[in-house]
């Protein structure tokens, strides 16, 4: 796996060398000639998280389509180009490059993931080219380690810091939980900022943190572990981690007899969790998202019955974020009259207030959205609205 993982690695990097070095200042890009505007789509149609990006692409089509049929962009047809980056990192990088190079598109929208989304960055700043990753939430996706934004990168949901806020003050203020353990993929990024942010924030609430414990991505049993949160007695575990190992951690901790609420953040939304976890063990538990068809402010009642009328069933926050991106790309290039990608960047940069389905968005200085999220329960395997929550 490592071997394969280094070999897919060495051809994208080598590939790159050689895009950068066949580029000029004045190569603008063939997706501003013709009635269309390329637009690629880089996500995870395969591999372990194509949940997320299989979603996001059903309403990316939607909404493509739906644009389209009323005249397209300042009346040129949106071509959208689809790459699969197979959930792996290598290959999100691959597939930018050829969306820039080859392709020739005017903006990327993707990945899904905060991982797969930062691999293209380099890719996007070097080629002017605007990406928006619809759900990657990391702050890397949009700032560097070095603190500088990255210029040509934005998003579409609000970062994990403010989930974990979210969540550390739903459980003291609405759960009124007192002692509270942590359960966090150690391997993820998204995990691991999520739990910082939510202890941080609970205990400056006054709550206590009475176990902190950690699993690998991939594994199946996390019984032994879970045993050792019970002995600890808290009345509520919040566990930051992607639906694969989510759904079976709530599954194991019910037969184990937790009966105590349970909370994470976007990654448990996937339809897939249900059939992992089962309906009546995820009774009790609560995540934050960006979207509830049952959210009475905006556009989300008509998008879900838009969304179920091609469907045939009910939208998930990722199919409502993969949805707004498109939306949010269409009012920037308009705004900027232009498919110049840095004219473009800059339209993304000044929204202010644009109605979306998920909310009103405007952006801040660090690429970061200004939006509202949303805490939904599981009630017998169905979400159910529960409470709105504003930045």
């Amino acid at each position: 796996m490592k071997t394969k993982k280094f070999a897919s690695l060495f051809l994208a990097t080598t590939l790159l060398t050689g895009v950068l070095a066949g580029c000029s200042s004045g190569d603008e890009g063939s997706s501003k000639d013709g009635d269309t505007i390329k637009i690629g789509a880089n996500l995870e149609l395969s591999g372990g998280t194509a949940s997320y990006g299989s979603s996001e692409a059903e309403a990316i089509d939607l909404a493509v389509e739906e644009i389209n049929a009323a005249g397209g962009i300042d009346g040129k047809k949106i071509e959208l180009i689809k790459v699969d980056n197979k959930s792996d990192a290598a290959e999100a990088t691959s597939g930018a490059i050829k969306l820039t190079s080859q392709d020739k598109v005017t903006a990327i929208i993707g990945a899904a993931t905060s991982g797969n989304s930062v691999a293209q960055v380099q890719i996007a700043t070097d080629n002017k080219t605007p990406m928006i990753s619809p759900s990657g939430t990391s702050t890397t996706v949009t700032v560097g380690e070095d603190g500088k934004v990255n210029p040509f990168t934005f998003r579409t949901a609000f970062i994990d810091p403010f989930q974990g806020t979210v969540a550390a003050n739903f459980a003291a203020n609405d759960l009124k939980v007192k002692n509270v353990a942590v359960y966090a993929d150690n391997a993820s990024d998204y995990a691991k900022g999520l739990a910082s942010s939510f202890i941080k924030d609970f205990e400056a609430a006054g709550g206590k943190i009475v176990a902190k414990e950690s699993y690998v991505a991939k594994d199946t049993d996390f019984r032994s572990t879970l045993t050792r949160i019970k002995a600890a007695n808290p009345d509520f575990i919040f566990i930051p981690g992607y639906y694969e190992e989510v759904g079976l951690i709530v599954k194991q901790a019910r037969e184990l007899g937790i009966t105590v609420p349970l909370m994470g953040a976007d990654g448990w939304d996937s339809p897939t969790i249900v059939d992992l976890a089962g309906a009546d063990a995820l009774n009790n538990t609560y995540i934050i998202t960006a979207y509830s068809s049952e959210d009475p402010d905006g556009l989300a009642k008509s998008f879900a019955e838009k969304f179920k009328a091609k469907y045939g069933k009910e939208p998930n926050s990722f199919n409502a974020l993969g949805y707004d991106t498109v939306y949010l790309l269409k009012d920037a290039i308009e705004r900027a009259g232009s498919l110049d990608g840095t004219k473009i960047r800059d339209a993304i940069e000044s929204t202010d207030n644009l109605e979306l389905v998920t909310g009103l968005y405007s952006v801040d200085e660090y690429h970061h959205p200004i939006k509202s999220a949303i805490v939904i329960e599981f009630v017998d395997g169905k979400q159910v609205f529960k409470t709105k929550v504003n930045p």
